[in-house]
């Protein structure tokens, strides 16, 4: 009798970056009482994809630069030009949910 091998959630949501991982973060950031169980994959997922742009923007950048590697000057680089991802990593970047107007209650 064979036991069934477990799967991470990793993998079955297909990604790379580890979601287990991402869901310790968020418990030990006292976040684990409020998030649904998809939060985690679906966190691990947005990070995973700005990496890959992140990444193949510099990989762009170095290879217009005839370079074979991507430097942190590559990505700073790219992170300057690209006035989204600019924006998303301004010290004092806000979310818009936090830009809304609280609506009372009376």
């Amino acid at each position: 009798m064979a036991i069934k091998q477990t799967i991470s959630r990793s993998t079955r949501a297909e990604l790379q970056f580890p979601v287990s991982r991402v869901d310790r973060f968020l418990r030990q950031a006292h976040y684990g009482q409020r998030l649904s169980s998809s939060t985690p994959v679906f966190l691990a997922g947005v990070l995973e994809y700005l990496t890959a742009k992140i990444l193949d923007l510099a990989g762009q950048e170095a290879h217009s630069n005839r370079r074979m590697r991507i430097t942190p000057e590559h990505v700073e680089k790219v992170l300057e030009k690209n006035g989204q991802l600019c924006r998303l990593f301004e010290e004092n970047a806000k979310s818009p949910d936090a830009e809304k107007p609280n609506k009372s209650k009376k």
